[in-house]
């Protein structure tokens, strides 16, 4: 996944290792994650397959390294953006599957960290929509970008809906509280 990762990057132009792993982190990071430990060798990679070329930067005295996407990575690119999609598995769905047998309060505290994880990303999500807005609202056309865009809308609407289910899985697992639906017994 991170070769492709790369490749996307490059169709905007020619870039650092650590300019990618910045652009990731500051974009696609909300959904996946890059250290510098699986980038290099994933740059390294593309360029044995000839899909991305690597130059030394001229006039840098820190020997930085520019990746290029070559005709071939472009080619595989956009291949596997036309492959059909795939749903993903998701850990956090299969560990609460289980949490049945995880003791009370480890499950609760474990609920409620995530819990507070959702509310950081939202926050994030809320002032990286702010800055968006005014980025798209100084450039002549916006909707270049519509499905970029369209990312961040789908993020922060799944976080949202994510702290719900946990919210719904905190109240449900309490057994002082009384389930929507649910008579109570006299």
């Amino acid at each position: 996944m991170l070769e492709y990762i790369i490749l996307g990057l490059l169709m905007e132009g020619n870039m650092s290792g650590y300019d990618m792993k910045k652009t990731i982190d500051l974009s696609i990071g909300m959904f996946y994650k890059a250290s510098f430990g699986s980038l290099y060798p994933a740059l390294k990679r593309l360029t044995d397959k000839e899909w991305v070329s690597v130059a030394e930067e001229e006039g840098s005295s820190k020997n930085k390294k520019i990746y290029s996407l070559l005709p071939e990575g472009r080619q595989q690119l956009l291949h596997w953006l036309g492959e059909p999609l795939t749903l993903n598995r998701n850990e956090f769905l299969l560990k609460v599957f289980f949490y049945d047998y995880l003791d009370e309060g480890t499950r609760n505290q474990r609920l409620e960290e995530y819990r507070s994880k959702l509310n950081q990303e939202i926050g994030r999500l809320q002032a990286v929509e702010q800055i968006v807005a005014g980025e798209l609202a100084e450039i002549p056309d916006p909707q270049k970008h519509f499905f970029r865009v369209s990312v961040l809308s789908y993020g922060k609407h799944f976080f949202k809906m994510e702290k719900e289910y946990v919210e719904q899985l905190i109240q449900g697992a309490d057994p002082n509280h009384e389930n929507p639906g649910q008579t109570s017994k006299p």
